[in-house]
């Protein structure tokens, strides 16, 4: 019995694998099965300038504490 839920489970994560490609499209659909072109790149800039934003804010602290460590 053992054996047989390692190949059912075996079994269930290849069919897993092999249905993700077919639900993880890059378009939405419309409800008469035409697709539309979703943008990829919507949260990607804004995630991108949150980190510009943050190594700038890390940078300048780590000036200032370098600043006050040589004055002090």
């Amino acid at each position: 019995m053992k054996q047989y839920s390692k190949w059912l489970f075996k079994l269930t994560v290849v069919v897993i694998v092999f249905c993700l490609p077919v639900l993880a499209h890059a378009q939405c659909l419309d409800p008469l099965g035409n697709p539309i072109d979703c943008p990829i790149d919507g949260g990607l800039s804004f995630l991108l300038a949150a980190g510009v934003v943050y190594g700038v804010k890390k940078v300048r602290d780590s000036r200032k504490k370098k600043q006050a460590e040589e004055n002090i």
